[in-house]
């Protein structure tokens, strides 16, 4: 039996101890923006027991996952928002300052 976990975090193949979370994945992979809040701010791991929800990603195909309560498993292919949002596809107003 294998000590290590092996998946993929956006399409980047990763090794973690076997027990660890999607969470400690996600970060081993150098990813620091698990999701993007409706302004397109970066958004990771907060509370770390699955009550603020800003450590959702998709786990093979499912969305809004809380990744810091899900253990990883062997072949798991996991995607985080970090690549889905540009800054130039972000709808910029300057009424009031904020993004839209």
């Amino acid at each position: 039996m294998s000590n290590v976990t092996n998946l993929t975090i956006n399409g980047v193949a990763v090794n973690v101890p076997v027990g660890s979370t999607v969470a400690t994945a996600v970060l081993e992979a150098g990813v620091s923006s698990f999701r993007r809040s409706v302004t397109g701010e970066a958004r990771g791991p907060l509370c770390g027991m699955g009550i603020c929800f800003e450590c959702r990603v998709t786990i093979d195909g499912v969305a809004h996952l809380r990744s810091c309560q899900t253990v990883a498993e062997d072949g798991m292919d996991v995607r985080t928002d970090e690549m889905d949002v540009r800054p130039d596809e972000l709808d910029v107003r300057k009424d009031e300052g904020r993004m839209h």
